[in-house]
């Protein structure tokens, strides 16, 4: 088949290889026979292995459905009667994870920090000092509505150091930027197939110590769906998931992992590196401010302030690059009109430079100076 090639900037799903969608061409199958459970169990150990954990201590759980399924599983399931949480909340996706907690009526410190640097480690501490019924730590390492990345490891080790243990979102960095659960003192973090494994939307998964797991059979039940226990048991006993699986979005995943380890991490993230590179030199040549400082960014996501300039209108600009096989992206950032560049996805940088060449023409199409103007500083 041949199958067009579109270069998406957006923070996830990224462009795929052909390889990857091709998997999921496969005879249709039952997801409960032995064939299909015997592809899962190899899965869930290298999702394991792409964090540096140890199946025998780590595992992973898949769920049906987007990044935001693992938030809801995790905060809902590994927190015990009479223990609270305390969130680390410094943009959209942590933000997401007080929502969720307040949805189920749970107890949460939302420990507010600024959205455009790292939090003040003092504070985190503070927090759990003053509060000796935390049960866990949770922040978002990746915040992909600005870019900005955080301190996991020694968040986590704070987590540690007080009795609590230490949750993490990597959904927007896993296999994107390297992660250790050992070294990260990480116990449970999160990631979905189509983020930094380069796979389809509908897969998306925990990792997390297996000690914990067993414990929190005994931790208050919040949801039947969305309990992380239930589906571990479940695949210890079978092999399978509890509910019907997205069958043909974990074949992509298989190969997806497959071309993972075939890359190799170091390639990949020299890859990932190269093509923020070349993001970075097209923002500098037309001028663009980004809304945080580059010693806080990720390497992955930019997020780029519009141009104080009246013809400048995002979603033209957007329209113009999306015809010709190009995607950019919204900001998530309030009060701010910003949009994004990423480094996701099968791409390289020769890729950005043929953006670069299409965005520029969009520019002067609308004519929006170039360089762009701003009206301060």
């Amino acid at each position: 088949m041949n199958i067009k090639r579109n270069i998406l900037l957006n923070p996830g799903p990224g462009t795929t290889t052909d390889t990857v969608k091709m998997a999921q061409v496969v005879p249709d199958i039952c997801p409960r026979e032995k064939e299909f459970a015997g592809i899962m169990d190899p899965l869930r150990n290298d999702l394991v292995k792409i964090a540096h954990g140890d199946p025998k201590e780590y595992t992973s759980v898949l769920f049906c459905g987007s990044g935001t399924i693992c938030i809801d599983v995790a905060l809902n399931s590994l927190l015990d009667a009479g223990k609270k949480a305390l969130v680390v909340q410094n943009g959209a996706y942590s933000q997401r994870a007080c929502d969720v907690l307040r949805y189920y009526g749970m107890p949460f410190i939302e420990l507010a920090q600024p959205v455009d640097r790292k939090p003040d480690l003092a504070q985190v501490e503070k927090a759990l000092a003053e509060n000796d019924d935390i049960g866990y730590v949770y922040m978002t390492h990746h915040e992909t509505g600005t870019g900005l990345l955080n301190p996991i490891r020694e968040v986590g080790a704070l987590a540690h150091k007080y009795g609590a243990f230490f949750i993490t979102d990597t959904t927007s960095s896993y296999g994107l930027i390297p992660v250790d659960v050992y070294k990260d003192n990480i116990d449970f973090c999160m990631s979905s197939a189509q983020k930094g494994i380069m796979a389809m939307s509908g897969l998306s998964f925990i990792i997390g110590r297996r000690d914990l797991i067993e414990k929190s059979k005994d931790f208050p039940k919040r949801s039947y769906y969305c309990n992380l226990y239930m589906q571990y048991e479940y695949f210890e006993k079978t092999g399978e998931m509890h509910f019907t699986p997205p069958v043909q979005t974990i074949y992509a995943a298989v190969q997806a992992v497959k071309e993972y380890f075939a890359e190799g991490e170091e390639n990949k993230f020299a890859r990932h590196r190269r093509v923020n590179e070349a993001i970075k030199a097209g923002i500098d040549r037309y001028g663009f401010k980004e809304a945080l400082d580059r010693s806080v960014q990720s390497g992955l996501v930019s997020a780029i302030l519009y141009p104080d300039d009246p013809d400048w209108d995002f979603e033209k600009i957007h329209d113009y690059c999306y015809e010709r096989g190009f995607t950019i992206y919204p900001g998530k950032m309030q009060n701010k009109g910003t949009f994004r560049l990423c480094a996701y996805g099968a791409i390289d940088e020769k890729d950005i430079e043929d953006f670069w060449k299409v965005f520029e023409e969009a520019l002067k199409t609308y004519h929006i100076a170039v360089p762009v103007q701003y009206n301060h500083g």
